[in-house]
């Protein structure tokens, strides 16, 4: 009874920013527990290869999240072909390490744009096609919640916090339609964009502060969206889940 809830065999699923890091490990959990995932990415070299990395049920589309007309075209070309959309992870997004007095105004319009706005045009779009009800994971960021040390970043605070509050607004709104929406919070994550332009000292500081003294895998995240897209996570709406190493506790 336990495990059947936790399988998602018949499900359809789009996972933006699919092609690497967290988006791609959630791709591999949803295929493996029976979806049929579409990957959702600018990066059209990257996203192909990943497609075809996994035998079957996986393939590409090109979507970029900042453009509404692009969003809505690209769920409704996955639902009319699918004949259905059950669960919709957003892992596109993009990081911005900067003193707020050297943010630019494109700066930090780009860095909302795709984290804030392209989870709110997708979700929005993703629920129109959910007409059976599904489930909508967020990936947004113990930078949701709490101002992170020793980096500044604003903006992506911002936008991640954005993210954490349009998620428990639209389980709200959704409820009726019986669509789930939940956001995962991670801490420091061994990807390549988290390394992307961090400086050896700030990764240190990073370890240190957490009390797991390490940071976690992608793996460890999508097992955790994989839960929250399934029935094992039924009861759950609205909530932001932190996984984070125990980072935000001190």
């Amino acid at each position: 009874m336990y495990r059947e809830r936790l399988e998602l065999d018949g499900k359809v699923a789009v996972v933006t920013g699919g092609s690497r890091g967290i988006g791609l490990a959630c791709v591999t959990a949803l295929r493996e527990f029976g979806a049929t995932v579409v990957i959702a990415d600018l990066l059209d070299e990257l996203g192909t290869e990943a497609a075809a990395s996994f035998p079957d049920r996986v393939e590409y589309t090109h979507l970029d999240v900042t453009d509404a007309d692009d969003v809505t075209a690209v769920f409704a070309d996955v639902a009319a072909r699918h004949g259905r959309l059950d669960i919709l992870v957003t892992s596109a997004g993009i990081a911005n390490h900067q003193a707020s007095a050297e943010i630019t105004r494109e700066t930090w319009d780009r860095v909302l744009a795709v984290n804030a706005t392209g989870t709110f045009w997708c979700a929005r779009e993703a629920a129109r096609h959910m007409t059976s009800g599904g489930s909508v994971v967020a990936i947004g960021s113990m930078s949701g919640e709490l101002a992170n040390a020793p980096q500044r970043q604003a903006a992506y605070n911002a936008s991640k916090g954005a993210v954490h509050l349009a998620v428990r607004s639209l389980a709200v709104e959704y409820v009726e339609a019986g669509i789930r929406v939940n956001a995962v919070a991670p801490g420091y994550v061994g990807t390549d964009l988290t390394r992307e332009g961090v400086p050896d000292d700030w990764w240190d500081d990073w370890i240190r502060r957490t009390p797991m003294q390490r940071v976690g895998t992608p793996e460890e995240i999508a097992s955790l969206v994989a839960f929250l897209a399934s029935d094992a996570a039924s009861y759950m709406t609205g909530s932001v889940v932190l996984i984070d190493g125990g980072y935000s506790t001190w």
